[in-house]
């Protein structure tokens, strides 16, 4: 199952579990992961993109580890909420991950990467920390925004 609505994945997943942000880029895939009650995301990994297969087997293992029961990947929009170039590779690994049985949830990403270096930067981080750390942190940020809209979500 592939939504964009927070109440239908809260109703596929009722009983609540960790869940997995991923922020897809063409380079890296930042990877964030909830606690199972959906009150924060932390950052995670950040794996470099190869082959996809070797891409899905990083993201099976980080599920199998943790025991995610969804997927909460990010939908990069234009501005103005239309899709663009970026919007259909998300909505591409969404369908090549739907084979591991979990419910993803795309979710709106607009300003993730740059709230994410700005957090980092009023922390001091390094640029090349910055570099090396930006897509796990977005990938956050976008996990967080869908859980706090899923505690609202309806049964």
């Amino acid at each position: 199952m592939i939504t964009l609505s927070a109440a239908e994945l809260r109703s596929a997943v009722p009983n609540g579990g960790v869940l997995m942000g991923l922020d897809t880029g063409t380079k890296t895939i930042g990877i964030a992961l909830c606690d199972a009650g959906w009150r924060f995301a932390t950052a995670g990994k950040t794996i470099a993109r190869r082959k996809f297969a070797q891409d899905k087997a990083q993201i099976a293992a980080i599920i199998a580890e943790r025991g995610v029961k969804a997927l909460v990947i990010g939908l990069p929009l234009n501005m103005d909420g239309s899709e663009s170039p970026r919007s259909q590779a998300a909505r591409a690994m969404a369908r090549n991950l739907e084979d591991l049985a979990l419910p993803i949830l795309m979710w709106d990403e607009r300003w993730t990467t740059q709230a994410a270096e700005r957090a980092m930067i009023e922390q001091d981080f390094s640029r090349a920390k910055r570099a090396e750390r930006i897509d796990s942190h977005a990938a956050a940020l976008i996990l967080q925004g869908a859980i706090d809209a899923l505690a609202g979500a309806a049964f």
